[in-house]
């Protein structure tokens, strides 16, 4: 499957498992709100502290699996991360990222667009895409 079969599935589907791994190789999965962003799947971890970002930051290989609400259909996503935060990126750049990943992973605005820029500061966030390499799944 192609990333853009994948695509509009991730578009109305937010629920899903991030999978990293570990120092010793071990599997580390997540419950993520992900979505579909420039091609790639997308996800922001809200906690810059995180082990699946101490894991990213180690190895970038990791799999996003989105699921629909019933649990019956899926979409994988296996790729590299690209990590974006206020560190590596340009502050304006990487503020209007934080608010077209948080739209792409979910079905509203925000309430408070000022309030979730002070927040992804304070935490440290960080913007996990991930270039398709593998994408299946069982779309019904």
């Amino acid at each position: 499957m192609e990333f853009e079969e994948a695509r509009p599935f991730m578009e109305k589907n937010h629920w899903g498992v991030v999978t990293t791994f570990q120092p010793d190789g071990a599997a580390h999965s997540s419950i993520i709100v992900c979505g579909a962003y420039q091609d790639q799947a997308a996800f922001v971890v809200v906690r810059g502290w995180s082990v699946k970002l101490r894991n990213l930051r180690r190895d970038p290989r990791c799999t996003v699996l989105a699921v629909s609400k019933d649990w019956c259909s899926s979409v994988s996503v296996e790729g590299e991360a690209r990590l974006h935060d206020y560190t590596n990126t340009n502050s304006e750049e990487v503020r209007v990222m934080f608010r077209e990943v948080y739209r792409a992973c979910g079905d509203k605005d925000h309430s408070d667009w000022k309030e979730y820029d002070q927040a992804m500061v304070t935490q440290r966030a960080v913007i996990v895409l991930v270039r398709p390499v593998w994408v299946y799944g069982r779309l019904t």
